[in-house]
């Protein structure tokens, strides 16, 4: 159920926001969830601390409250052993602040970033599977109708005979995963999506030896071409296991690495810090 739905079928709803993090936490400072008397939109991590806040917003909607603050440190005394501490608010929902929560919803969705799944072959229908449920704005795209319509995937579907128009079109940041029926189509839409310079991920499917006779093609027809950049074979993390799923579980994560930002460990401050001795 997409916010928007949620809203319209509950009345009494609270914004959960968390306000401050300090140490480790399961969610980010910012993250929201919406709680009514009959359901949850969203989560702040699960666990013991988000069956709290949810109690806590139902008892403010039955008291007839409009706000509350919550400072819940996350050590054994609720059952979590994250060791950091929160701060959250929680607030009933008028007009505007529905409005503005869809809005930021919607501009949230419109920023995602784009994923291109270049061809609708088996491992392309497990790719778009997966992506259908992270937060990237996920394109099949094949020139065979028949290979598309094989795909239950909730994602954006193109059928286009031309697939390299989608590579020039493709916004900035965008990740290119090209694992078409065709050899000499697979390195055109490589090339192509490289040539950019500014794709997060270029990953094409195959051996080292294709990697090999691509790079090879690229110094016979454009030998400018930087190949530096490109994955290949994409997914190799050591498994054997050559099935779509997981050839294709392994591809989103170095896809997601390429997009989301990485995590460094750093001090937080007001806490306590391990000794370096």
């Amino acid at each position: 159920m997409d916010l928007e739905t949620f809203f319209r079928s509950h009345t009494n709803i609270v914004q959960v926001r968390l306000t401050r993090v300090r140490g480790s936490s399961p969610r980010n400072e910012g993250t929201e969830m919406f709680v009514a008397p009959g359901g949850v939109h969203g989560t702040i991590g699960g666990g013991q601390l988000e069956y709290m806040v949810i109690d806590n917003a139902r008892q403010l909607l039955r008291a007839g409250e409009e706000t509350r603050a919550m400072d819940v440190p996350l050590g054994p005394d609720i059952g979590q052993c994250c060791g950091g501490r929160v701060e959250l608010s929680l607030s009933r929902m008028q007009t505007a602040g529905l409005e503005a929560a869809l809005k930021a919803a919607r501009d949230a969705k419109a920023a995602q970033p784009h994923v291109y799944v270049m061809g609708a072959g088996h491992v392309g229908r497990a790719l778009a599977h997966f992506f259908q449920a992270l937060p990237v704005r996920c394109i099949l795209i094949d020139s065979r109708a028949e290979e598309l319509a094989l795909s239950d995937a909730q994602v954006e579907k193109r059928l286009q005979a031309v697939p390299e128009a989608e590579v020039r079109g493709a916004p900035p940041g965008s990740a290119f995963v090209i694992l078409t029926h065709d050899h000499a189509l697979d390195y055109l839409l490589t090339a192509e999506a490289l040539r950019r310079g500014d794709a997060a991920y270029v990953g094409l499917i195959g051996s080292a030896t294709k990697r090999a006779r691509f790079e090879s093609f690229c110094a016979e027809t454009e030998p400018q071409l930087n190949t530096t950049a490109l994955v290949c074979p994409i997914g190799a993390f050591g498994s054997a296991d050559k099935r779509p799923e997981v050839i294709a579980s392994f591809v989103v994560a170095e896809v997601l690495a390429r997009l989301t930002p990485v995590r460094t460990p750093r001090e937080e401050p007001g806490l306590r810090q391990p000794s370096r001795r």
